[in-house]
């Protein structure tokens, strides 16, 4: 049995834990807060209760295999989680668009964007996402469920989307996103699949053609809410642990990791205690440490730290109760600004049926990048999509990057998005072991990058190689 010291309480941190733990490890996670979740964090008030994290699960498999690999109750037996259908309403003010496109039913898809932007639009928009398909397949192993070994950046650096190739400058180069989205889809269609991406945090500009695995993705394995919002989440992955004996130590800022021998011994923490372990798993941004503490090799600096964005978000109490028509996820997509509105059918969230918790948000530039919209911007969307919002608002909490920051530790409160092939290798993550031996690296800053479902899987990358060691080759 081999002691194991986590740093950061996150969901990747705590999908790790757990995995470790069952293999008969000793477990300790030392998270710098008061308490677990990271990201996936709560606001109360007067009754209200928002999610201040993501809102929604893609991929629900990931979780449901943790459960399954830790113990006797599966995920459903520990949250009631739910598919959303209607999967999203999209609202495109500026021409006068409204449509709302079915979950789970590829032709029901097809039919209402026929509707929306004219017949012949359905079999498009299927079509990108018959080739985001293929994409898909072709790196969802490398990408979600095997370590990522030296040389492999380079292999995934082409874009594994199969665009149709045409004379001119695409001819010469893969296509970013935004222009498959204008040459295959076109118009307010190519506009609803650059929103999809870009509410991840992915630039449809410069990102590349596989970027529409994102879209493919929620419309094959659906976007799931858990009742009580994704904090319930957080919570049954702590419970887990804590059933199987991870220790949690909060209010424990991690100064240092300790070298010694050639390889990670344990923990330096602020108040000068020191952790002795066998290996260490650094599931925060690793650029949190002090520099030095280890010398981090070039490749265990992640390459998207800089220039990745944040989140700005309206926390809406609302008087009236909520309409029975009404879509639990609406993107409104205005030139310049996406905005996402979220109004989940759940009466742990608000006081009483006679009231309506609502969450908007947009990504922005992370703290001190650039210039980030102005709540009142994020409101006059959301009300295309909330009929009488400013009418019937109560009050709001605003959370900015700083809050982020203060959150989560993440430099200016960035929120990384999953990893994409292509792009030269741009978007992925470093790699889940680094150059010193014993010191592993989960959460949604190494391989496969941010979100729920990919954080998550760092917790079956890493726990395999410390388990097994070389001879890991993925999760199965």
């Amino acid at each position: 049995m081999a002691r194991i010291a986590v740093i950061g309480a996150g969901m990747g941190a705590m999908a790790t834990a757990a995995r470790l733990a069952v293999a008969g490890h000793r477990v300790t996670v030392y998270e710098r807060g008061t308490t677990y979740g990271g990201a996936v964090g709560r606001h109360e008030r007067g009754g209200f209760v928002f999610d201040t994290g993501p809102g929604l699960l893609h991929l629900p498999a990931v979780y449901r295999d943790l459960f399954v690999k830790t113990g006797k109750r599966p995920l459903e037996t520990c949250v009631d989680m739910v598919r959303l259908d209607p999967a999203a309403r999209h609202l495109l003010p500026a021409s006068g668009i409204d449509v709302t496109l079915p979950g789970a039913s590829r032709g029901g898809v097809a039919a209402a964007l026929d509707g929306a932007f004219g017949a012949g639009a359905g079999e498009r928009w299927n079509g990108v996402l018959g080739r985001a398909r293929d994409a898909w397949d072709a790196t969802r192993r490398p990408l979600l469920e095997e370590p990522l070994p030296a040389g492999r950046q380079r292999s995934l650096g082409a874009d594994p989307y199969p665009a149709l190739r045409r004379s001119g400058l695409l001819r010469r180069r893969p296509p970013t996103l935004a222009e498959v989205a204008g040459r295959e889809l076109g118009g307010g269609l190519g506009v609803l699949l650059t929103g999809l991406v870009a509410s991840y945090g992915v630039d449809p500009v410069r990102a590349p053609g596989s970027a529409a695995v994102l879209p493919y993705m929620e419309q094959t394995f659906g976007s799931w809410y858990v009742h009580g919002g994704m904090r319930a989440l957080a919570t049954a992955v702590y419970e887990r642990c804590r059933e199987r004996k991870v220790e949690f130590v909060f209010g424990a800022e991690v100064r240092e990791v300790l070298v010694r021998g050639g390889r990670a011994a344990g923990l330096l923490l602020a108040d000068g205690t020191e952790a002795a372990a066998d290996s260490v798993v650094c599931a925060v941004d690793p650029r949190l440490l002090p520099d030095g503490s280890p010398p981090w090799p070039p490749e265990a600096v992640p390459a998207r730290g800089e220039g990745v964005p944040s989140r700005l978000t309206l926390l809406l109490a609302l008087r009236g109760a909520r309409p029975a028509d009404a879509v639990h996820r609406t993107l409104v997509h205005s030139p310049g600004l996406l905005v996402t509105v979220l109004r989940p059918d759940d009466p742990a969230t608000r006081p009483d049926a006679d009231h309506e918790a609502v969450t908007v948000t947009a990504v922005c530039p992370a703290g001190g990048e650039g210039a980030a919209p102005r709540p009142e911007e994020l409101t006059d969307l959301a009300a295309a999509a909330v009929p009488g919002l400013r009418e019937r608002l109560l009050w709001q909490e605003v959370r900015t990057p700083a809050d982020v920051e203060a959150a989560t530790g993440a430099r200016g409160g960035s929120v990384p998005a999953p990893a994409l092939a292509g792009a030269g290798g741009r978007l992925l993550y470093p790699a889940n072991t680094t150059a010193v031996p014993g010191l592993y690296l989960a959460g949604g800053w190494a391989h496969p990058g941010g979100g729920l479902a990919h954080a998550g899987m760092t917790g079956a990358l890493v726990a395999g190689l410390i388990v097994e060691g070389a001879e890991f080759r993925g999760s199965r």
